[in-house]
């Protein structure tokens, strides 16, 4: 579940993972550290932790997303791969380890994560060094998901797979305007979420980090 700041898409990750998990009990990952320093970040996290089930259970990452990711056992909802990210300056996170951790879940997980690269070009090497990073791990865990999905204020588009995409391209010409258009509503395509979908188990959403 991609999305920028606000866009909606924590909201939209609660509402589907609760969907998909179909009573299971679900465990919230969280790889927020908080700052006492910062009232604002800790009211958003309060705001989330209302909103979500008194069945839950909420477990803190830290800095090992990846054996939280192996350990839990039923449907996960982690967000967000932003803070994750943050925490390894300046060495980076690894996409490899992350995407093979997700890839040997046999239960759903969805996944929320920043999409940082529409915004304004940071004017700083730390803030060019976290769009970067940022872009990179969203498109290696993007590649391993069955479904991938960007929030924009509040609404959802269903992201086609990148071989379709590819397929599609590769089949008209450049100036062709269907090189343009996007596919009609429904899953795989860009058209908006039923928001009645109920999909079969054993799925990775893609999703953005970061209280939104």
């Amino acid at each position: 579940m991609l999305g920028g700041a606000r866009s909606g898409k924590s909201a939209e990750a609660e509402r589907l993972v609760t969907c998909w998990a179909g009573g299971q009990a679900v465990t919230y990952v969280a790889t927020a550290v908080l700052d006492v320093d910062d009232p604002s970040m800790a009211a958003r996290v309060d705001a989330h932790c209302t909103r979500r089930p008194a069945t839950w259970t909420t477990v803190d990452a830290g800095t090992d997303l990846v054996g939280v990711l192996r350990s839990t056992e039923g449907p996960i909802l982690l967000d967000s791969l932003g803070p994750w990210a943050a925490a390894s300056h300046p060495h980076g996170p690894d996409p490899a380890a992350l995407v093979a951790a997700l890839a040997a879940r046999t239960h759903d997980t969805v996944v929320v994560s920043d999409e940082v690269g529409l915004a304004v070009h940071p004017v700083t090497e730390s803030g060019r060094w976290f769009v970067d990073a940022m872009g990179t791990l969203n498109q290696a865990v993007a590649a391993v998901a069955d479904d991938v999905r960007l929030v924009v204020a509040g609404r959802v588009l269903v992201l086609p797979p990148a071989a379709r995409a590819t397929s599609l391209d590769a089949s008209m010409p450049r100036n062709d305007p269907g090189c343009r258009t996007a596919p009609g509503p429904g899953r795989g395509s860009t058209g908006p979420v039923d928001r009645a979908e109920t999909d079969p188990a054993v799925r990775v959403a893609d999703a953005t980090g970061g209280p939104s």
